[in-house]
């Protein structure tokens, strides 16, 4: 009888065990929604596959953007999905076929709904053959009649219905969008781990009306026209020195504390490059993967660039882990200072540089002579989500900074 009993007991904590035991994800095509404003849901793409460790491998998709999550943590049917480079991350529940959860930026104090369906390879259904073509150049204007007014500029391309594309503006670009035109709508999205973008018009042959929605936590409207030849202003004549200052300065700690000035040794008779910028900003980050590469591909001398980063983390420590992750993660070897922590706020940011007309943009560079004259201020970073804009901008970087070496 005590036999028979442990036999039934063991069968039992077998099947127990069996019932309790977690499905892993399924591998392939996710569609990942976040929940914005006006109850609208922001979507995208990305796949899931797992490394030859056993690791969960993420690619996030966002038009020609393939971005690589590795940083996947799975305890019993919790998941946390951490974002290469920024910090924020997504948290939540899973079964085979679904997660949901959020996601969460902590220094900001956001948490956003996500969910996420296993097998649904359409970013956005197309409903209706598209009434427009969208391909060209839209004079946009967000916040229109506003005292919050700003320009921007949106180049797409459509092919089918599906169309990808950017705005770029005077701060720099929206990132590489995806989306649809259906009927006379147009849906844009892009989720690159820090911003989620989601942008909706009604469209007719030469005009947009539509919302913009960032997170949960911003909306605004914008209007465009159709006009080939629109440009932004200059990116080199928004930011300059006040009258009354011939000369940049600054004297920032380094995560050793060692404070870093421009009158520092390794700075004489240099070409130095001052990047004003976050480890939070995407825009940010695509500059920082430029001169990364730039620096290595080209050995430039007498050149140096240093960064002064103004971060939203709440304390010293948290904005110098964020910019050690980004120095690890992108391979940064020039020095990144801490400017400000506990905001980002530009207003603040300019008091911490007195001699600047203003700080207009995350990223922002100076470029200096051997002299310590400040010979140029780039406002903004139009990457490469821009196209033969970024490609346009590499060769006139590369040309001015070898012009200022060669002095």
């Amino acid at each position: 009888m005590k036999r028979l009993m442990f036999l039934w007991i063991a069968v039992m904590v077998l099947v127990s065990c069996k019932e309790e035991k977690i499905q892993g994800l399924s591998e392939g095509i996710w569609l990942g929604k976040l929940q914005v404003m006006d109850g609208e849901k922001l979507p995208f793409n990305f796949n899931l596959k797992k490394a030859e460790s056993g690791a969960y491998v993420m690619e996030i998709y966002n038009a020609t953007e393939v971005i690589t999550v590795d940083e996947i943590v799975i305890k019993g049917d919790s998941i946390r999905i951490q974002t290469p480079v920024f910090e924020g991350y997504i948290s939540g529940k899973f079964n085979e076929k679904r997660i949901e959860g959020s996601f969460v930026k902590e220094s900001l104090d956001r948490v956003v709904s996500f969910e996420a369906i296993f097998g649904e390879e359409d970013r956005f259904s197309i409903t209706q053959p598209a009434s427009v073509n969208v391909s060209g150049i839209w004079e946009t204007e967000f916040s229109p009649n506003t005292s919050e007014s700003y320009m921007g500029k949106g180049i797409f391309a459509e092919n089918a219905g599906k169309v990808i594309g950017t705005f770029r503006t005077t701060t720099g670009d929206y990132r590489y969008l995806d989306g649809v035109v259906t009927g006379d709508s147009l849906k844009l999205s892009a989720f690159d781990g820090a911003h989620a973008f989601l942008f909706k018009a009604q469209i007719t042959d030469s005009t947009l009306n539509g919302i913009f929605y960032s997170d949960n936590h911003f909306k605004e409207p914008f209007v465009a026209k159709r006009n080939e030849s629109f440009e932004l202003p200059d990116a080199d004549s928004l930011t300059f020195l006040k009258k009354g200052y011939d000369k940049f300065a600054f004297s920032f700690p380094d995560a050793k504390g060692n404070m870093v000035s421009l009158t520092d040794k390794r700075f004489q008779d240099k070409v130095v490059l001052v990047q004003i910028m976050g480890s939070w900003c995407p825009n940010c980050l695509d500059e920082t993967k430029f001169y990364v590469n730039y620096l290595n591909e080209n050995r430039v001398e007498d050149l140096e660039v240093v960064a002064l980063a103004f971060e939203y983390a709440k304390t010293k420590e948290l904005a110098f882990k964020s910019i050690e992750r980004l120095r690890q993660r992108i391979g940064v070897d020039y020095p990144i200072l801490l400017a400000q922590y506990g905001s980002s706020d530009k207003e603040e940011a300019q008091q911490k540089l007195p001699m600047l007309n203003q700080v207009l943009s995350y990223p922002t560079t100076l470029f200096i002579d051997k002299k310590g004259e400040v010979r140029k201020i780039h406002t903004g970073f139009n990457g490469p989500a821009t196209g033969d804009k970024y490609t346009k901008f590499k060769k006139e970087f590369d040309t001015y900074v070898k012009m200022l070496a060669n002095e």
